[in-house]
């Protein structure tokens, strides 16, 4: 058997994998049916939960998943007149939620700095030294150990780098690749990535900016950072970010805008955290602390001569405002003590503090708080796979003073109350503003790779009989949805969604949340889905499958090129060959000037005058 014919039959079991693969890869959004979750009113034809809950979930209802794939895959058929069995419209808020890319870079390669292959050198140098004290037995020997070095730890360090730089490459592509896809398919208004864009707080500033270009040149090519002017510090007096719901350019560009929150691995710990650090995250991917406000517009006019305006104080005892959603970006990384700077630190309060006061009063209704950070809050050992953890620098010289914050998993029980009760307004008294019940909102954060979905809550009571007040509890959301804590009056508790990291041993996960207006109860309500790609691995086998099928199929043509050629060359030899026979002929008619038919009516007169002798014999007796 030819090798042409074994890789002829090579291709037909590879072309249809690499293609097969290679699609499943490109369009897995479309595969998985990920899509951003339907408004609830389009999905079942009801606003969901009680109008009176505090938190805003679709509570008690089972997102239709058929619904809303079939509403994404209608985004890529506008030109087509195709009909929505739900009449739905896609929620007029969809954040694509990333978590953790951690990009590692040169400092993760082995022998990046040192001398490359050194035992061989210095085996090398030791062989063919002419001014070496030693004997030639010795430095043969010590070449004999060098080579031995040279086998077992210069040559596993070099493959071990050129592992890693290709790792690296092909990693930046790996998450690059997950963001463009879920991006394509469920055309997101709004992009965010919920700390440790970088892989270390402890690389130096040229190796930041490396990596900081690789985040934006080819992890998430094309997108940009949220611009210093739209990132507003808290104020009474604000402009609006944005419209929502909104098809004008300046509404359209937030989907190309990345929302990125400070991480431990870019800016460090509290007992990390210096001015240097935090100036060159926000050089390279925007402000840390900062707010925006999108509005959504309410046309029917009747239905805005009911807002309260507080500049034209009109309608001053309504409840209602106008249906605004409000993006906090917070630095949580030096909301626990010690911190290394302290300025820094009271940075940090002071922009919650402004966060909390510039918030709208518990008692109205129609405004949604999203925080994004990185640091989950406290909640006991159990709900998540990262259980509460704290560990201290060392103590200062002359033991004075802690030297801060080393490393955490949550943050602590203090710093989560002030969130709790602070940014979201919630009390356990029932005769607080609001009866206790706060603003309506959610927290999205990272850190725990494992991702986690929780809700804090406190029970509304009175002090219990030992005179304890009530403190803040947490549990998984779907158990607190199932036994009924979620949607109670007595019970104020607000979601927290840890998202998933995109890494590749995390399964290249993305969330999805959508956020609605319910005008009936007016109040926004949200949903979060995900939608993961799977481990590293994929993405490599299908690259590589594709490059070897690619690599098969030129070979078979160039050797099915070659095995023609040959044929073809063949062919007119034999051609070439014949007309020199006849051409041997030709001169033959100058032989005695008789010609081709004189040579042929000699030979025949030769071959009859033969058989008349023949036959004259055998008549002799």
């Amino acid at each position: 058997m030819s090798l042409a014919v074994i890789l002829r039959h090579g291709l037909r079991l590879l072309v249809p994998l690499a293609v097969a693969s290679t699609l499943y890869l490109y369009l897995y959004p479309v595969f998985l049916g990920c899509a951003f979750p339907l408004p609830a009113t389009a999905r079942h034809g009801s606003t969901g939960k009680d109008s009176s809950s505090p938190v805003g979930e679709t509570v008690g209802e089972t997102a239709d998943d058929w619904s809303a794939f079939f509403e994404a895959a209608r985004q890529h058929l506008l030109p087509l007149p195709v009909p929505s069995p739900t009449g739905a419209r896609p929620a007029p808020f969809r954040l694509l939620a990333l978590g953790d890319p951690q990009l590692e870079g040169d400092t993760s390669i082995p022998n990046l700095t040192g001398p490359r292959l050194p035992h061989l050198t210095r085996a090398i140098e030791r062989l063919t030294s002419k001014t070496s004290p030693d004997s030639l037995p010795d430095r043969v020997r010590h070449a004999l150990h060098d080579w031995v070095d040279f086998l077992f730890e210069d040559i596993p360090t070099e493959v071990g780098s050129l592992r890693k730089r290709i790792d690296l490459f092909g990693n930046d592509f790996y998450l690059a690749h997950i963001y463009r896809t879920v991006h394509w398919w469920t055309k997101p208004t709004h992009v965010a990535v919920l700390g440790d864009l970088v892989g270390s707080q402890w690389i130096k500033n040229d190796e930041f900016d490396r990596r900081g270009r690789r985040y934006w040149h080819r992890v998430f090519r094309g997108a940009e950072r949220v611009p210093d002017r739209l990132a507003a510090y808290p104020a009474m007096e604000y402009e609006l970010s944005a419209y929502l719901d909104d098809e004008d350019a300046a509404t359209a560009r937030w989907s190309r805008r990345v929302i990125n929150v400070a991480g431990n691995h870019d800016i460090g710990y509290a007992g990390d955290i210096n001015r240097e650090r935090f100036d060159r995250f926000e050089r390279v991917f925007g402000k840390a602390n900062y707010e925006l406000r999108f509005e959504l517009p309410v046309r029917d006019p009747a239905v805005n001569a009911t807002l309260f305006d507080g500049k034209a104080k009109t309608n001053l005892e309504s409840e209602r405002l106008a249906p605004e959603l409000r993006v906090v970006v917070l630095n949580s990384m030096n909301l626990d003590t010690p911190a290394s700077d302290a300025r820094l630190q009271d940075a940090t309060y002071a922009f919650v503090n402004d966060v909390i006061r510039t918030s709208a009063a518990v008692e109205f209704d129609g405004t949604f708080t999203l925080v994004l950070t990185h640091i989950p809050l406290h909640k006991p050992a159990g709900v998540c796979v990262d259980a509460p953890y704290f560990s201290f620098h060392p103590a200062r010289s002359g033991g004075v003073g802690g030297g801060g914050v080393k490393e955490q998993n949550q943050l602590s029980a203090d710093a989560t109350r002030g969130f709790l009760e602070g940014i979201f307004g919630m009390s356990g008294d029932p005769d607080a503003r609001g009866r206790g019940r706060g603003r309506p909102g959610v927290i999205l954060n990272g850190h725990d790779h494992e991702g986690c979905d929780s809700y804090h809550f406190i029970r509304q009571a009175k002090d219990d009989d030992d005179g304890n007040s009530r403190s803040w509890e947490a549990a998984r959301w779907p158990d607190a949805v199932t036994n009924g804590t979620v949607g109670r009056d007595d019970v104020p508790g607000v979601r927290e969604i840890t998202v998933r990291s995109m890494m590749g041993d995390f399964g290249g996960n993305a969330g999805l949340l959508s956020a609605w207006f319910d005008e009936e109860s007016w109040s926004w309500k949200f949903e979060y889905a995900t939608c993961a790609l799977g481990k590293q691995h994929f993405w490599w086998v299908v690259h590589v499958l594709d490059l070897v099928t690619v690599a098969v199929a030129i070979a078979y043509a160039v050797l099915t090129r070659l095995a023609g050629g040959g044929r073809e060359q063949n062919a007119g030899g034999k051609g070439s060959q014949g007309g020199s026979r006849s051409a041997t002929r030709s001169p033959s008619q100058t032989f005695g000037g008789t010609g081709l038919k004189g040579t042929l009516n000699g030979t025949l007169n030769g071959k009859t005058a033969s058989v008349g002798k023949e036959a004259e014999l055998a008549k002799t007796p």
